[in-house]
């Protein structure tokens, strides 16, 4: 939630920070393209870096280092350090967005997540509706540094809290008075696996230049050709590598490549529509800044909604059915937003486009979650963030081609179809639950379905303990 608000109240105090620091449009916005590009290149490292280290450690560091970067934008003397230390403060942002979802991964078995997940989604979609309220009134009475200064006091409660957490021994139900999670978290799984360096860093290249291609369309840069060749030298790499950054059991899985490319579908088609929405209200429909923003509440306000009925879609009819039906609705969303002229009618696109990518992310980010292995939960969630991170920038940079083509309108039309190109990708999601004997079910049902499993085939005996799949 604070990385989501740090977004939405900047955009809203832009235009104040550009007039009191004199700087130019292209400067302000590398206040967020900076940003973007530091997190888009190093969120996968970062959860790598969880696996190895702890993912409550590395997000305390990025909790208090976000916080930091924060104090230091508040007392910046001009745009240059502004756009530096935005850069800076991507980089703590990339080291603690992972480490939420592999935290998720660590403290509950894959039945019990879609609650979790669906509480991290709502939160997301509170800050979306508080975001440029907040910004506005932080930007009007006290000026655009007020905006930065909102970070310091979290960053620095939740830096320190998961510092404490992952410190404490409180007895646990080990016979050594160490709690099993804390113990897990400072040597998990993956502490003895290399890092890949080099992985790691053709990844950033290839990541960081292609959203830098995708911030700069229609115009085309160096960046385009270098995130080619970074991208086929990281693949070729990945192969021949004896530890490869991303592990085959996450890459390699149909289910998370399925789930991860629907949030890229979707999470561009939203940002798409999103900004030719913006045009459509003011400039066809004469609308006002604030009005605009007042009709678009349904939004976030269904996107808050439907996380926790995410949970329950999930857990009845999987996640095929749940993300499938979302894009549905999230493309009638677009598609009523392109013929809509009367309040109702906005409003009740809004609502759709609202209530299908809350569930689309819920659900989608279950299964990356779920389906990646315990030691590879932060890459997961490094891959997932990539992904909600990539997607935007596609979708913004489509829809502004877009509109310099054509009616301001036919965006929308081609977002919707866009949505509607994922329910294909769907097919490799998990399907509903089926319910096994436990004689015969000792892990996940073949086929991926979403059925729950606990501890078939655990060790029993006096001196042993059960192995739940959280830990397997």
């Amino acid at each position: 939630m604070v990385v989501a608000l740090d977004g939405t109240v900047l955009t809203v105090a832009q235009p104040t920070l550009r007039r009191d620091l004199g700087a130019s449009f292209t400067q302000v916005q590398w206040t967020s393209t900076g940003y973007l590009v530091a997190v888009a290149g190093l969120l996968v490292f970062a959860g790598r870096l969880g696996d190895r280290y702890g993912h409550r450690r590395t997000f305390a560091l990025g909790m208090l280092g976000f916080g930091a970067a924060s104090a230091g934008i508040a007392l910046a003397p001009d745009v240059g350090w502004v756009i530096g230390l935005r850069v800076v403060q991507g980089v703590f942002g990339a080291l603690l967005q992972p480490a939420t979802l592999g935290m998720l991964r660590a403290a509950y078995p894959p039945e019990r997540l879609r609650t979790p997940i669906a509480v991290r989604t709502a939160s997301i979609g509170v800050a979306a509706a508080a975001g440029p309220v907040v910004g506005g009134a932080l930007a009007t009475e006290f000026g655009w540094r007020a905006v930065f200064l909102l970070n310091i006091v979290p960053t620095l409660v939740f830096g320190l809290l998961a510092l404490a957490s992952r410190d404490r021994q409180d007895g646990g139900n080990r016979r050594d008075g160490r709690d099993p999670r804390d113990l897990r978290d400072r040597s998990g799984p993956a502490a003895g696996v290399p890092l890949d360096l080099p992985g790691a860093l053709l990844l950033a290249v290839a990541l960081a230049c292609l959203v830098h291609t995708l911030v700069t369309l229609p115009g085309v840069t160096w960046s385009a050709p270098v995130a080619l060749l970074a991208g086929t030298a990281f693949v070729r790499h990945e192969r021949r590598a004896g530890s490869p950054l991303v592990p085959p059991e996450v890459v390699g899985s149909r289910a998370v490549g399925g789930a991860l490319g629907v949030l890229v579908i979707a999470s561009a088609a939203l940002n798409g529509g999103l900004l030719t929405c913006v045009y459509v209200l003011q400039d066809d429909l004469g609308l006002t800044p604030l009005r605009s923003a007042l009709l678009s509440l349904p939004l976030a306000g269904l996107l808050v909604a439907a996380a926790p009925a995410s949970a329950v879609l999930l857990r009845r009819c999987g996640a095929r059915a749940t993300v499938a039906g979302a894009v549905v609705v999230l493309a009638a969303g677009l598609l009523v937003l392109a013929r809509a002229s009367a309040p109702v009618a906005v409003c009740a696109g809004f609502a759709l486009v609202g209530a299908g990518f809350g569930t689309v992310m819920v659900a989608a980010t279950h299964v990356v979650v779920r389906q990646a292995p315990a030691e590879s939960a932060g890459v997961a969630g490094g891959l997932q963030q990539t992904a909600m991170n990539v997607g935007p920038v596609l979708g913004v940079a489509s829809a502004t081609v877009l509109m310099d083509l054509g009616a301001t309108r036919s965006p929308l039309v081609v977002l919707a179809f866009v949505a509607a190109a994922a329910l294909p990708v769907c097919r490799a999601l998990p399907g509903g639950s089926r319910t096994a004997p436990a004689a015969l079910a000792p892990g996940p049902p073949a086929g991926g379905s979403d059925a729950t499993h606990t501890d078939h085939g655990a060790e029993r005996g006096p001196h042993t303990r059960s192995l739940r799949d959280h830990e397997v």
